[in-house]
Order: C-alpha cells, then structure tokens, then sequence
C-alpha cells in the first residue's frame, strides 16, 4: 500500500470517530434529579366497629393502600387530612379497593361510610406521616 492510501485511511477513520464523539452527550445538561421514595404498601380492613391501617406511622412519600371490606355492606373509603380528600368505592362486601396517594407529613383520618344510614358509625382510622422518607435513587430494579 501506498503511503498516501495509508495516510487517507486514517485521516477518514479519525474524522470518523471525532464526529462520533462530538455527537455523544452534546446539548442540554442532565438534571439529575433524586427519585422519590419508593412507595409504601399499606394494607386495611373495614369491620363493622372500626378502620384498621398497618402500618400507621410511615414516613413521608407515595403510598397504596390496600382495603378490604369485612363488614357485610358497601362502603365508601375517605383519606382526608392536610388538605388531601381522596375517596374511593363503593366497596362491596368482601372485596378490596386501592387508594394511592403521596402524603406529605401531617395527621389523616381513614374513614369508611355508607350510602344507608347506619345506627352506629365506623370508628375511623388515623394515620400519621412524619418527614420525607429518603430517596430511591439507589435501588436497583424499580420501574
């Protein structure tokens, strides 16, 4: 070969990999912002006396909670405190229902109703959120 030959070989294989390279990571910064907590799974039941939540002191951040209805009846499921009202249902009895929410710290009533007036009513549940659980931006395999 030809030491001109040579010579364009490497002069096109570097001009090559320069606009490769000049193409990787231009343009805006990436913000790299923490992620949220991961959310929290809360499981409830609905009896006939009162709202059960478990656990009811959780950090602040994304929650599911899951409720099933026990008490023989439809019932409505509120989440209200710090300016949040959320509601869900009817719940059929014996079925769940899912609610999900990111709480910021603060006291909430979990509450269940009906569409019926009842003689005796459901002694709601509170649940309390204390500060800011910590980023998930270090765990693996979260969608």
């Amino acid at each position: 070969m030809r030491p001109t030959v040579r010579m364009r070989r490497v002069t096109v294989a570097s001009a090559a990999v320069a606009l490769a390279l000049a193409g990787c990571g231009g343009g805006k910064d990436f913000a790299n912002n923490p992620r949220p907590p991961v959310p929290l799974q809360l499981t409830g039941v609905i009896t006939q006396e009162k709202v059960t939540i478990s656990p009811n002191k959780v950090g602040a951040g994304p929650v599911v909670i899951t409720v099933s209805n026990q008490s023989g009846q439809k019932r409505m499921l509120s989440l209200d405190g710090n300016g949040i009202q959320e509601d869900v249902g009817p719940i059929n009895p014996l079925d769940t229902a899912e609610l999900q929410k990111t709480l910021k710290p603060g006291r909430y009533t979990v509450a269940a109703g009906s569409e019926a007036a009842t003689k005796r009513s459901i002694r709601p549940a509170t649940l309390l959120i204390g500060k800011e659980r910590p980023s998930a931006s270090d765990k693996v395999l979260l969608p």
